[in-house]
């Protein structure tokens, strides 16, 4: 059945602005994808790629048109407007009580449309212990590396065998790093880490080391995986876009999911599924929408008047993110910005013995503020490198506080609550200071404005007080085979049928580095095990739009 596409509750045209033919009335599909996000989009756009299935992508924000989702320089201006969701995390001890805002991507795009827009893989072990947690060798590194091929538009030096080309994902180095990004790189090699002409493909199969980012930015505008997977398939009458429309709750019949509920233009409408509905809600919102709708802890619904659908204790819990601890210098002169401001990165071991990286720094090439209880007057003109943890042991939990859709959804951190963690953000910090002091600077930096110099208990302070996230929330509903995984190795809920998870919930652990690569795999294996379970032609290349 021909249909169009919706936006503002309503329509919208092939580029994604308002205006267009109005079909209120359509609510039956074939395949429901909740979520315009970065794997939500991956998900819609391989499904209605052959012309066949009859797909609903649903949103809660609105377009991706705007100067702030495209300008490199302007993503930190979304931050704290209707494009961020806003979330504020609870009070945590170890951040001396402190409360985290937790910013997300809210709109077409998702993270995508307000991120810096680093492409990083995830480290080979990442992979392969998602492929061990899941049973299935189909996640491990090897298999990986296929699909990056198939993602990558890789504009960098040719590497056949972990670099893709004709891609939908355009991913390129800056052509011209300001000099602060290469004094961070001869300043890595001058402290004896390995420099690599890529942050990904052989870098994150070793030690680690340092490089020049890669990043999302093509002809001099960030491109949102929205665009790049959207885009090409945008006019086909197989999909329907619905913008400004918020998931309440999923539809059964019995333990079989056959659509959603969501609030459009302040009411509320059924659409059914007629295969399978896919959460891509993001860590926050999929196990939010799973829970009020009775798949979670039974002893946390029931206190709630939600009746129990499925029991799964693990939804909401095993919550994961990257913190950072900002360490910053005064220019000695202001120097120029380039891309979104991050164009070097590093990632390092706080222990040889581990086996892979656990230590993400990413530089800034302006000052960032530190939070007021820090007490930390911020430059200027100056540069900050974010010491963060790339694998942090601490573990925290979503809890409701009511049944419906209005009410807020509590997040419990608990950053910094496991002694690894410190130990660890002691060695990042080290490390940064180390790095950040070589000579490799003199001739641009002035001082070290923070942390500056302090015995052990003043640098935990610092860290305690400093600590920032990278707005990288991840593994609220992950994939695995033990009582806490919520999804099994092909995304499927367990204990229901029709509905699957594809965004950073169902990571097991949150991947060494920037969530948006991943998350576009996540996309791209989610919609390969639905078209191979539903007889859909075999995925041919999506070009970049």
């Amino acid at each position: 059945m021909e249909q169009t596409r919706l936006s503002d509750g309503d329509v919208a045209d092939q580029r994604g602005s308002r205006g267009g033919q109005r079909s209120g009335q359509q609510s039956d599909f074939d395949f429901i994808v909740c979520g315009a996000g970065t794997s939500g989009s991956v998900v819609a756009a391989r499904l209605a790629q052959d012309g066949q299935a009859r797909v609903l992508l649903i949103e809660a924000g609105g377009d991706d048109q705007a100067e702030s989702v495209s300008n490199p320089a302007h993503w930190p201006l979304n931050l704290g407007t209707e494009r961020d969701w806003g979330f504020i995390g609870e009070a945590a001890p170890g951040l001396e009580g402190r409360r985290l805002p937790l910013s997300m991507g809210k709109g077409l795009g998702g993270g995508s449309s307000i991120n810096v827009m680093v492409w990083a893989r995830g480290h080979k072990e990442d992979w392969n212990h998602f492929a061990a947690e899941s049973g299935d060798e189909r996640w491990g590194y090897k298999s990986v590396l296929d699909y990056y091929r198939r993602i990558e538009d890789w504009k960098g030096t040719p590497d056949p065998l972990r670099r893709g080309k004709g891609g939908p994902v355009h991913v390129a180095q800056p052509d011209a790093p300001q000099p602060i990004a290469q004094a961070l790189i001869d300043a890595a090699g001058m402290a004896g880490i390995p420099v690599f002409d890529s942050p990904n493909g052989e870098m994150m199969e070793s030690a680690g080391g340092a490089s020049i980012a890669e990043l999302r930015i093509k002809g001099g505008k960030r491109e949102t995986v929205f665009r790049s997977y959207i885009g090409p398939v945008i006019t086909q009458p197989n999909l329907t876009i619905l913008t400004d429309a918020l998931v309440t709750r999923l539809l059964f019949e019995g333990r079989k999911v056959v659509g959603v509920e969501a609030l459009v233009g302040g009411r509320r409408r059924q659409f059914r599924a007629r295969h399978e509905t896919i959460l891509s809600l993001g860590a926050i919102h999929t196990p939010k929408v799973l829970m009020q709708s009775g798949i979670g802890h039974e002893d946390e619904l029931r206190p709630h008047g939600i009746a129990v659908v499925q029991h799964l204790p693990g939804v909401g819990r095993n919550h994961q993110d990257h913190l950072a601890f900002g360490c910053t210098w005064a220019y000695r002169e202001p120097q120029g910005v380039g891309g979104g401001g991050c164009e070097a990165t590093l990632y390092w071991k706080s222990d040889a013995r581990l086996s892979h990286p656990d230590i993400l720094q990413c530089q800034l090439e302006f000052p960032v503020p530190a939070p007021a209880e820090a007490e930390i007057a911020t430059p200027e003109h100056g540069w900050t490198m974010f010491a963060g943890l790339a694998q942090p042991k601490s573990r925290g939990r979503l809890r409701l506080c009511g049944p419906e859709v209005n009410d807020p959804i509590y997040i419990e951190p608990n950053s910094l609550s496991e002694p690894e963690d410190m130990v660890a953000a002691l060695a990042a910090v080290e490390l940064c200071r180390e790095i950040g002091n070589s000579a490799a600077f003199t001739p641009l930096v002035s001082r070290e404005t923070a942390p500056g110099k302090r015995d052990r208990a003043g640098m935990i302070d610092f860290i305690r007080k400093s600590a920032v996230t990278y707005w990288h929330q991840a593994c609220t509903a992950k994939m695995g085979r033990d009582s806490m995984s919520v999804v099994d190795n092909e995304l499927k809920v367990y204990g229901i049928e029709g509905l699957r998870i594809a965004d950073a919930s169902v990571l097991p652990r949150i991947t060494t580095g920037n969530t948006m690569a991943p998350c576009v795999v996540i996309g791209e294996r989610a919609a390969d095990l639905i078209r191979a379970q539903h007889g859909l032609t075999e995925v041919q290349q999506v070009a970049a739009g």
